[in-house]
């Protein structure tokens, strides 16, 4: 009842902050306190309470048998190495693919990557794209609640948006990248101009960047032509097909992968969890994945 009274008021204040807040956050990772506390000069002290509360329930949750209730996207675009490129990860084919600076493939999934003075990056085909007027594709870091990264990486899901502009409309984006930093069913999608967060790989993949936010990324459609060429139509896309949806809520379900994905990232699990993917409607909320960062704001190197 005391932490209702002290922080009530706070909690009010502070979610219009975290609708906005820097994507892949980390609200449950000590080591990122210290950045809670700076953020507070920028945000005010209520954007830490809210974050107390966060981690006060993750402490009383239990993974193991809660049901998928929080369901939330976010947008990156950090050119950093995907966790899932990294060999060893899951029972795949083969690791995530990841490219130099001239956009060529590497072959050994061991190469450093980017966003750590390596030169292994993520790839500019991995950017979203417009199936047709309700169905898209794309990638994105994935953290799902009671699984770890073995379960999820190169996992495909199935996104129906439920708020925002594009709500009703689906998306069916494959795991390459894990976000440690990330909540609960949280799904951050790769996007160029979705800022870049913690690590910054594009200015040394593409000699210069420029973004937009840090967090957040570009704010409109004109500032996507201040990116590299081959990026643009996946910033655009954002504007277009995704109506400029700032991180809606989504229902979501693990589905097989089309092959228009595991073409491009290279990976497909040995055992794929979920059914033929929808082109719309409700899919309810929760996922069944396999039981057989790498990047953007506040991303965890692996």
């Amino acid at each position: 009842m005391t932490d209702w009274l002290v922080f009530q008021s706070a909690d009010i204040a502070a979610s219009r902050v975290l609708q906005h807040a820097p994507t892949r956050m980390a609200p449950f990772d000590f080591p990122f306190i210290s950045d809670w506390v700076n953020r507070s000069h920028h945000y005010g002290w209520p954007y830490v309470f809210k974050l107390y509360w966060f981690w006060k329930g993750s402490l009383t949750q239990s993974p193991s048998n809660s049901s998928p209730k929080e369901r939330v996207t976010t947008r990156y675009w950090d050119c950093c190495k995907p966790s899932c490129a990294w060999s060893g990860k899951a029972a795949v084919s083969s690791p995530v693919r990841t490219c130099n600076s001239q956009q060529q493939v590497i072959s050994d999934a061991n190469t450093k990557s980017g966003c750590d003075g390596g030169t292994a990056f993520t790839c500019a085909n991995n950017q979203p794209w417009a199936v047709s007027n309700t169905l898209a594709y794309g990638f994105a870091a994935v953290k799902l609640s009671g699984y770890t990264e073995s379960q999820w990486c190169c996992q495909c899901y199935q996104l129906t948006f439920t708020s925002g502009p594009a709500s009703g409309k689906v998306m069916i984006v494959q795991a390459t990248n894990t976000g440690g930093d990330l909540g609960s069913n949280h799904f951050d999608i790769l996007m160029p101009g979705g800022g870049v967060g913690l690590f910054n790989g594009c200015t040394a993949q593409y000699g210069s960047w420029n973004g937009g936010a840090q967090y957040g990324g570009v704010s409109s459609k004109s500032q996507c032509a201040n990116l590299p060429s081959i990026v643009q139509s996946g910033c655009n896309w954002r504007f277009d097909w995704f109506s400029g949806s700032d991180n809606p809520s989504v229902n979501w379900k693990a589905v097989q992968c089309p092959s228009a994905l595991t073409s491009i990232s290279g990976c497909t699990r040995n055992s794929q969890a979920g059914g033929a993917p929808g082109t719309g409607g409700s899919t309810g909320g929760g996922g069944t994945t396999s039981t057989s960062r790498s990047s953007g704001g506040g991303d965890i190197l692996y």
